[in-house]
């Protein structure tokens, strides 16, 4: 009897894989799996956040299998199964937990986020103006005196040369109370007027500013503060998360216990840490374009002394998108005392009986120091967030020293590499801060202006 060799048509079918059990942490990707076969062969896959390329084919070839993140709380595992006419073979998926998100949650997008820094992206924000005394004042946006906030304003602020401005908002307009619910209609005037900045082609800046006072850095207040911290920034995030980069948002302004304006008790900046904490872990919990936002967090009181002492900057799930801010309004005497007689500063006084006797050039000099030392020169930029010195019309001297403050005060800023925001209260006459006629634009005082911003003029 003779033997016959058996043609490849009639070879038994093999199917073997490289890996039969693959492993991917909670943000998934992709991993490659060889076949070796000599035959035609097909794959079923028995989930939808695994995919394999390609489900079918000839011979020996390598699969690419791509997981999904995993955004659940729970770890999962799928099956890949493989078939070549009567074998089959079974790859076992399986994927770590996930961090549990929230309902809001929208995966990371960083479309139109610019992949720059904060410190960067300071140095494109040049000198900042403040509407201040409209948005957040309390009973609603005149009652502290302005007129409702116009196109024509902030057109006014740009064609000055002003490039930022900083909106700070009273956020406590509740539809509902108990659950910190802010009115739509509110939410939707705010986007109004930091849509006019941003149609001007400026940086806007929004915040919770004092609101009524109800941020007490307190261990008594913490828990309150931070479930209503958290509440209201979740919702003013998610209105706002289309935004693009040119839209920052600001945690809070001057926490401290109301009153107390000494060395702060390592309670309240311990307690006031922890609001910057949970500022920006709301913000980033919204996920999109609030993934990749740059976010600004505050001192103790925004003093540039306890920024330096007791500041702990909050953790962040991406890197170089903090800023720090602070305000400067020294000597008290000369830029915010309406009762103080002190009406000259600086190196050019000739009076020293009419100085405050302390904060003058050098002081400013060194408290910027301080601020690029411990911050700028770490790659954490500085917003100076509040600045100015209020008008004194009823001291004959005062305008021409407070002319040469706002110069020196600024350009000390700039060469220190910090960002300035002059603040601005709409108030014209005497003891005001403002520079702009507010039903008009025009501007009240031109030659403060020119001070301000130096390399325009």
């Amino acid at each position: 009897m003779g033997w016959a060799c058996k043609s490849a048509e009639e070879e038994p079918a093999k199917l073997h894989i490289s890996s039969m059990e693959i492993v991917w942490d909670e943000e998934g990707g992709e991993r490659e799996v060889s076949i070796t076969s000599n035959g035609p062969w097909t794959i079923a896959v028995s989930d939808d956040w695994l995919s394999v390329t390609p489900l079918s084919g000839q011979g020996s070839q390598c699969l690419s299998i791509t997981v999904l993140a995993n955004t659940s709380s729970e770890g999962r595992e799928a099956a890949i199964t493989l078939r070549a006419g009567s074998l089959h073979r079974t790859i076992k998926a399986k994927q770590l937990a996930g961090e549990s998100f929230p309902a809001y949650y929208i995966p990371a997008d960083q479309t139109d986020m610019r992949q720059i820094s904060s410190l960067e992206l300071a140095g494109e924000m040049g000198v900042g103006w403040n509407l201040g005394n409209s948005l957040e004042a309390i009973g609603g946006e005149t009652a502290w005196g302005n007129p409702v906030v116009t196109k024509q304003l902030i057109d006014a602020v740009k064609t000055a040369g002003f490039t930022a401005v900083r909106i700070p908002v009273a956020w406590s307009k509740f539809t509902d109370e108990s659950n910190f619910t802010i009115d739509p209609l509110w939410k939707e005037r705010v986007e109004e007027v930091v849509n006019y900045v941003l149609d001007s082609d400026m940086y806007a800046i929004i915040n919770i500013h004092w609101d009524g006072g109800w941020m007490q850095p307190t261990y008594a207040a913490e828990a309150a503060v931070n479930a209503r911290l958290e509440a209201m920034w979740i919702q003013i995030a998610l209105h706002f998360r289309d935004y693009d980069d040119h839209l920052l948002f600001a945690g809070t302004n001057e926490v401290m216990v109301e009153g107390d304006y000494g060395t702060p008790k390592p309670e309240y900046t311990e307690v006031q840490n922890g609001y910057n904490q949970t500022f920006v872990d709301a913000i980033r919990s919204t996920g999109g374009r609030n993934a990749h936002r740059h976010l600004i967090v505050q001192s103790f009181n925004t003093n540039i002394d306890h920024a330096v002492e007791f500041m702990e900057m909050p953790e962040d799930m991406i890197a170089d998108r903090l800023m720090m801010e602070v305000h400067y309004y020294d000597p008290f005497e000369f830029a915010l005392d309406a009762d103080s007689p002190v009406s000259q500063w600086g190196n050019i006084a000739d009076d020293p009986t009419k100085t405050a006797g302390w904060g003058g050039e050098a002081h400013a000099v060194g408290q910027f120091q301080k601020m690029k030392t411990h911050f700028v020169d770490k790659g954490i930029p500085v917003i100076v967030g509040e600045y100015g010195a209020i008008s004194k019309t009823n001291l004959e001297d005062h305008s021409i020293y407070r002319a040469y403050y706002l110069e020196k005060i600024t350009q000390t800023m700039l060469d220190q590499s910090l960002v300035p925001f002059y603040w601005d209260n709409g108030h014209t006459g005497n003891h005001g801060f403002g520079l702009f006629n507010r039903k008009n634009g025009h501007q009240a005082y031109p030659n403060l202006i020119e001070n301000l911003l130096p390399n325009i003029y």
